[in-house]
């Protein structure tokens, strides 16, 4: 009989077929992936009827991820041009994809996603659970909220976002503070809706072992959502934002006790001076468990360039701790991004996640950039493009403009500095 999670599999010393593919991506013994599976500091989303996926850990030790948010809404309601912003997430070597489709036939969508995908795939439950039973938010029953669950478990998600931590403590919290911009999490404002209306308990906080009755029979790995993330700089590192981080700290442990894996959601905005204050607390409230940041944005004022305010938090947060960054794109706060922003938002992430893997000493890290500077110390131009990170962008540029001395470019031409120091000192040592 199969181990019901990877995280059972891990405490009983069972090397699965979904680990050996980690340690054939990452720099890290058998013993030490097992150990930190066991113990919750790595995660390895993987739900078995994923049967496309070639699984990737994320967690300590192991090299920084990255997601890409995508999904059919009300006003841009284009499935097949979604599945190609799949196909082209896959392709921009993307870790994760998230669906997060509200509207249409949101079940179809995903299995389609699910079948082409060799990457991670999450979703938010509650999004889909307003599409799917076309309710006020009020009148959606508990069963209602789980039997969507359920059918993203079956369709083999494998990490689900639920906002469990927005408890009835945390929105005293937020009551007794005031914010500038409310709750921007769309699944944080619509259960707060919810509970308001109903005046009821998160329903995913009163019956949260029922949550993981569902994640543990299909190995989902539960990725705790900040509802109460902040909005904006002034809201960041509030009282709002820290209680709700404590209770996910709490349900973390539950979650290990019933060995179901576990990530938790981080902050969205948050000034540069706070972010590795807020990767420190998260580590030391949530017991180290895998971190996933929104960016974060570190500047509320670049809407249109909030791939590169995301990047600079990425990179910080990332080096002091966050396992997982969420892609942000030029169109952050202003449309749904299309697929020129959705490259643009990858190739962000992937460079602040890069540079996090190297302040944090990931193993392996900098070999490529070795790698770079050798190509580049030799002017081999073949060899720099092969090896940038974007090669069909670096290839363009310097078509663009040729130099007539085709060993420098257009910059410095005949006053390069490698081509004259390298004539120089490497004659000398001659």
């Amino acid at each position: 009989m199969p181990h019901p999670t990877q995280m059972a599999a891990a405490r009983q010393g069972t090397l699965t077929p979904q680990m050996q593919q980690v340690l054939g991506d990452e720099r890290i013994s058998e013993t030490d992936l097992l150990e930190r599976v066991a113990d919750g500091r790595i995660a390895i989303p993987a739900n078995r009827n994923h049967t496309s996926l070639r699984a990737r850990g994320v967690g300590a030790g192991l090299t920084t991820k990255i997601n890409v948010n995508l999904g059919v809404s009300e006003d841009c309601c284009n499935v097949e041009r979604e599945l190609d912003k799949v196909r082209r997430a896959i392709e921009l070597k993307a870790d994760a994809i998230m669906d997060l489709s509200t509207f249409g036939d949101t079940r179809a969508f995903r299995r389609r996603a699910v079948a082409i995908s060799p990457v991670m795939l999450g979703t938010v439950p509650v999004y889909d659970a307003v599409a799917r039973y076309g309710k006020d938010v009020a009148a959606i029953s508990v069963d209602d909220f789980f039997q969507v669950v359920r059918l993203h478990a079956e369709d083999g998600i494998d990490f689900m976002t639920i906002h469990a931590g927005l408890t009835r403590t945390a929105v005293e919290r937020l009551r007794a503070t005031p914010r500038l911009t409310h709750v921007v999490s769309r699944g944080g404002s619509l259960l707060l809706d919810w509970m308001t209306a109903n005046d009821r308990e998160n329903p995913f906080y009163e019956h949260f072992d029922r949550l993981l009755e569902i994640c543990r029979e299909f190995d989902v790995t539960l990725s705790l959502g900040d509802g109460l993330r902040p909005g904006s700089l002034r809201d960041a590192t509030d009282a709002a934002q820290i209680q709700e981080l404590i209770l996910l700290g709490e349900l973390t442990k539950r979650c290990w006790q019933a060995e179901v894996q576990v990530m938790i959601e981080g902050p969205g905005h948050v000034p540069l001076n706070e972010v590795a204050a807020n990767m420190q607390l998260e580590k030391k409230l949530c017991h180290g468990a895998p971190f996933y940041v929104l960016g974060p944005i570190v500047t509320d004022v670049a809407p249109g360039y909030d791939h590169i305010t995301s990047a600079i938090g990425g990179a910080l947060a990332a080096a002091h701790g966050a396992d997982f960054l969420c892609y942000v794109t030029p169109a952050e706060h202003l449309r749904l991004p299309d697929g020129d922003d959705m490259k643009e938002g990858i190739v962000a992430a992937r460079i602040a996640a890069h540079a996090a893997d190297i302040a944090k000493g990931i193993p392996g890290a900098m070999d490529w950039d070795n790698a770079m500077s050798r190509a580049r110390s030799q002017l081999d131009w073949p060899a720099m493009l092969d090896l940038a990170l974007d090669p069909d962008k670096a290839r363009a540029y310097r078509a663009s403009s040729l130099p007539k001395d085709e060993e420098v470019c257009t910059m410095c031409g005949d006053l390069c500095a490698v081509k004259r120091s390298r004539a120089i000192l490497e004659e000398t040592k001659a």
